[in-house]
């Protein structure tokens, strides 16, 4: 039995039609080609920075620890920070959204720098999470009593130190809504650690690696 002939019209269309398919397919979600990813050493050896060296850039760049957290709105020396494109604020419990401007500077730079990095490594964007600034002397007093680790005489105090988790990112949406493939934290960890020690190393902060808190801890030079 001889088959029907196929025009070859219908064979280019029906090619066409596949490989649409197949574009729309694999536009339907935005695939991460990681590259380069090293991070540091040791995040201990690299951020060993620890509370009295910390301590003595935030007294020499610092503001005068304030009783209460509404009086951080009246110190001239403070500067208010919210979420922006470059990093996400976290819901503050223990301290006030406000820091000295090399602080604000800095933490904008490091949000930048690690949306930038990210993309050079072929990676899907991730916004950082700051999950913890400026304190009263009234709330390190009462972190005391629940955290053992936190200091009567933390930088926290002096608006130049801020935390950065190592355990949360906030994944940035896709502008055209698609469902975007997800990146593990220890990867982003990985890059964030590169983009702090670069700052490490240009003198821009002092680091503290804090293991159990999950987090950097953060104080501007």
């Amino acid at each position: 039995m001889k088959l029907p002939k196929i025009s070859p019209i219908i064979v280019v269309l029906a090619a066409i039609c596949t490989l649409g398919s197949c574009k729309k397919k694999d536009m339907s979600m935005k695939m991460n080609d990681p590259h380069n990813i090293k991070g540091v050493i040791s995040y201990q050896r690299d951020f060993p920075d620890d509370n009295d060296t910390q301590l003595a850039a935030a007294k020499a760049i610092g503001v005068k620890p304030f009783k209460n957290a509404e009086d951080a709105a009246n110190i001239k020396q403070l500067s208010l920070i919210e979420s922006n494109e470059h990093y996400t604020l976290d819901k503050l419990t223990h301290s006030v959204p406000y820091v000295v401007p090399q602080a604000a500077k800095l933490i904008d730079e490091i949000g930048s720098n690690f949306l930038d990095s990210l993309a050079n490594k072929g990676l899907n964007p991730y916004r950082i999470i700051v999950t913890s600034v400026t304190r009263s002397q009234e709330q390190q007093k009462q972190l005391s009593k629940s955290n053992i680790n936190a200091t009567a005489n933390s930088t926290h105090c002096y608006g130049t130190t801020f935390d950065i988790s190592w355990k949360s990112f906030e994944q940035v949406p896709n502008k055209d809504g698609r469902p975007m493939q997800e990146v593990g934290a220890d990867t982003l960890k990985m890059v964030l650690s590169e983009v702090l020690r670069d700052a490490r190393l240009a003198k821009r902060c002092y680091i503290k690696y804090e293991r159990k808190q999950g987090c950097f801890h953060i104080t501007a030079r």
